[in-house]
């Protein structure tokens, strides 16, 4: 029995990646720091499906406490073929020296170092089942734009660590895929990163259609699905409207 393992799994596209895998069968190992949203999840996937699901109410941050889930998993002997490994926040756009120094911490140690602490724990387990990592970067780690400045950085870091990773695994059958989206309409990411300001909210995705989480989950899936001597390392996703990070066209 194996089982994929989704972080961030209670919101957004993390929450209809798990809705996907659990209508195809497959097992889920779901990680958030609240409780209490992991078992709303679990229980709702659980109405439609007999699938096991393992959650894992873990405060990302806390290194020590991702490394005691990942030892209870091989304790247990958990056996894992897939890791969507979810890194993302931003936290306001301004000018460097006007962010808040606490936010840019938050940032680095989301986008960064639980990132990487979750990637290094996985890696294992992938191993012994020739199983798929995919890590979530974006258009904003290819292009630079306006304020984008240490969110940005941190996707050119997941961008190149994946690169990095694919070197690695090379021969063990372990499958890296860097998912990188552009403009995507979730309940959670543009709330976070203007502080639940609801009309900066409404004008990021004013007047074109952004991708929709179904989308990311429809490509993680191809290549989840692809045949095992398929590797595909990077896609990037972009609504139609969207060529680059700053051009969006807005009907009207």
């Amino acid at each position: 029995m194996t089982y994929t393992l989704i972080t961030w799994a209670t919101s957004g596209i993390w929450l209809a990646c798990a809705q996907a895998f659990a209508q195809k069968w497959h097992n889920l190992i779901l990680v958030w720091r609240n409780n209490e949203k992991l078992m709303a999840v679990s229980q709702d996937i659980l109405t439609n499906t007999s699938i096991n699901i393992i959650n894992k109410t873990i405060d990302l941050c806390n290194m020590e406490a991702i490394e005691k889930a990942f030892t209870e998993l091989k304790d247990e002997n958990i056996k894992i073929d897939c890791c969507v490994n979810n890194a993302g926040l931003a936290l306001w756009e301004d000018e460097f020296t006007q962010v808040a120094w606490s936010d840019i911490q938050i940032m680095i140690d989301t986008n960064i170092k639980w990132f990487t602490k979750v990637a290094h724990s996985v890696i294992p387990f992938l191993k012994e089942t020739r199983g798929h990592l995919f890590n979530m970067s974006s258009v904003a780690g290819v292009e630079c734009y306006d304020w984008g400045h240490v969110y940005g950085a941190s996707k050119a870091y997941v961008k190149f660590l994946s690169k990095s990773l694919r070197l690695e695994v090379f021969g063990s059958g372990v499958r890296i895929t860097d998912i990188a989206p552009g403009s995507v309409d979730t309940e959670w990411f543009s709330n976070t990163r203007f502080k639940w300001n609801q009309e900066k909210v409404a004008a990021v995705y004013k007047s074109y259609e952004p991708l929709h989480a179904s989308d990311i989950v429809n490509a993680i899936s191809y290549c989840f699905e692809s045949p095992k001597h398929v590797n595909i390392e990077y896609m990037a996703i972009m609504p139609t409207a969207q060529a680059a990070a700053r051009k969006i066209f807005r009907e009207g």
